[in-house]
């Protein structure tokens, strides 16, 4: 072994937590072991899990991914807003901030329901409307539901643990970079390497790697369904796991150049090629229906914002419930085990941005982008739906996955010229293609960007070979969750993975609170006095503090 081999062995090894890196790694691998082993009892067990949690915390996590976004918006308009994440520059543009940002994992599911989300709500509305399935009616209340979905409330519960890491990282000395550390002030500074610093970090490990994975699994599975809708290429078990070896090279590539040339290049790429399959398909599509159906679908979500927010379907029976479960809160509970990868991303990048600019680009300004794909892409495939235009009967009907949706839209559209039609679904299939590589590698590169840095104490620059094996473990995780399939193998893993992110929901309100404590000591309370006091009455009054006298009165 060369002396340059040896320093880079040296440093992966010099730089490790050896208890987050084990036993993270033990997790990871071990659950992916344990489907080979006895695939059907794990996921047995997986599903049991799943429903107790269902039923005993869907509310929580309704309330809590609440309270979030009304902390969030407070920040953005509250004098809190002001303080700065360190003391420093902005390492990034604001362009390129948000660029990385909107594509760290959450674009790419943006990216694969866009095209099909709308059409399932569209067929099974909300039971809180009352609208019935598959009518005109449900159009505008389809669009409103994804919208919900997209917008504020998952990126909600990133943006507030990237403000909580980064805040007491760059604000408090000797404090990691690291998922713990956004609970500082609860768990105390001398506590950070403590058994429940260690115990949350390793957490956060196992809930990234789950949930991006089934994330990357649900995105190579619609490269693979693109090539077998498009071409006829139908890919085998090799097949899949040379597409993932393929990407994970490309995103390999795009991790050793490092945030700077890699991350930020390709997600400035991304946006752009987002930005114009997004503005085709207004153009080619209904455009003035979108127009209207967008103006309404935003309208409906922001006055029933609050009770979609908290709607349990409690009285409606199993429909209610079970809807609300399978939809609302399976994606905040999805949401909630991305947010330690996500909220340690924002961190490492906001370095120097103040509180009020991180959470009005983590729910404003990336709303502001997914709002109109889902409305001008989402909106497109229910019209067609409705209109005969399109057939996504089969997707609908589960015979067929939700992944060919997009590719079933975009064969269906037209551009027509002076009275000539032309068919521009192949090339909008193929864009549609790279732009789910592209989105799949900066995911894949930003997570495992995230996933090294928990495992190394907090280092903002993990060793190539760090990244590397958790670039192995996360590529060879999606790999198998598309080989598996079914309810059995990614269905599993995906129950799985909402089981990891239930705790973060209590995570994520610590940090709120921590958050709360911190500035309300430090940079004076906005609600209540400084001498405030909850109960009895202060003990201590000055001579010269006023007595209250009673009001005149009409005897006086």
């Amino acid at each position: 072994m060369s002396s340059e081999e040896r320093g880079a062995v040296g440093r992966f090894v010099d730089e490790l937590d050896p208890v987050v890196f084990v036993f993270g790694a033990l997790l990871s691998v071990g659950v992916i072991a344990a489907f080979f082993i006895d695939q059907d009892a794990v996921a047995s067990a997986i599903d049991a899990a799943e429903a107790e949690m269902l039923s005993y915390l869907s509310w929580a996590l309704l309330v809590i991914v609440f309270l979030i976004v009304l902390f969030l918006l407070f920040l953005i308009v509250g004098p809190w807003g002001k303080i700065k994440l360190g003391d420093e520059d902005p390492e990034y543009s604001f362009l390129s901030f948000f660029a990385m940002l909107y594509s760290a994992g959450f674009a790419a599911g943006v990216v694969f329901w866009g095209p099909t989300e709308g059409l399932f709500y569209y067929d099974d509305p909300n039971p809180l409307f009352g609208a019935e399935g598959g009518s005109a009616e449900a159009i505008p209340l389809a669009i409103q539901q994804t919208l919900f979905h997209w917008a504020l409330p998952q990126l909600a519960v990133f943006t507030i643990m990237g403000i909580a890491i980064g805040y007491f990282a760059y604000n408090y000395d000797k404090v990691p970079l690291r998922v713990s550390s956004a609970l500082t002030p609860i768990l105390g500074k001398e506590n950070l390497d403590g058994p429940a610093a260690k115990v949350i970090d390793i957490l956060a490990v196992f809930a990234t790697i789950g949930g991006v994975a089934t994330s990357l699994g649900f995105i190579g599975s619609q490269f693979v369904s693109g090539l077998d809708y498009q071409w006829g290429i139908s890919m085998g078990d090799t097949g899949i796991l040379l597409v993932v070896t393929t990407m994970t090279i490309l995103f390999t590539i795009s991790m050793v150049l490092g945030i700077d040339k890699g991350i930020r290049r390709l997600s400035n790429f991304n946006m752009i090629l987002f930005v114009a399959l997004m503005l085709v398909t207004f153009i080619v599509g209904p455009t003035m229906f979108l127009l209207l159906l967008g103006s309404q679908a935003m309208g409906g979500m922001i006055g029933d914002f609050v009770s979609m927010s908290l709607y349990t379907g409690a009285g409606t029976g199993e429909g209610g419930t079970g809807w609300v479960e399978d939809w609302t809160v399976f994606y905040w509970a999805w949401a909630l085990s991305w947010s330690p990868f996500a909220g340690l991303f924002i961190a490492r990048i906001s370095k120097g941005r103040t509180v009020r600019e991180v959470a009005f680009t983590g729910i404003v300004a990336t709303s502001a982008a997914t709002i109109p794909w889902f409305t001008f892409v989402g909106g497109t495939a229910v019209w067609a739906q409705h209109n005969g235009i399109a057939d996504f009967g089969e997707v609908l009907a589960g015979e067929a996955g939700a992944e060919v949706s997009g590719f079933i839209l975009f064969d269906a559209l037209s551009f027509s010229v002076a009275g000539i039609t032309i068919p521009i679904g192949s090339a909008l299939i193929i864009g549609f293609l790279i732009l789910v590589t592209s989105f799949f590698v900066t995911s894949a590169d930003s997570s495992t960007l995230a996933v090294s840095m928990m495992t190394t104490g907090g280092k903002a620059s993990p060793s190539t070979i760090n990244r590397l094996f958790w670039g192995v473990v996360l590529g060879l995780t999606a790999a198998i969750l598309m080989i598996l399939g079914g309810d059995e193998g990614a269905g599993a893993l995906e129950q799985a993975v909402v089981i990891t992110g239930a705790p973060f929901a209590f995570v994520c309100l610590l940090a709120l609170f921590a958050l709360v404590h911190d500035f309300s000591t430090t940079k004076g309370r906005v609600l209540l006095q400084e001498k405030t006091v909850l109960f009895g009455s202060s003990s201590t009054r000055t001579d010269d503090e006023p007595t209250a006298s009673p009001e005149p009165g009409d005897d006086d």
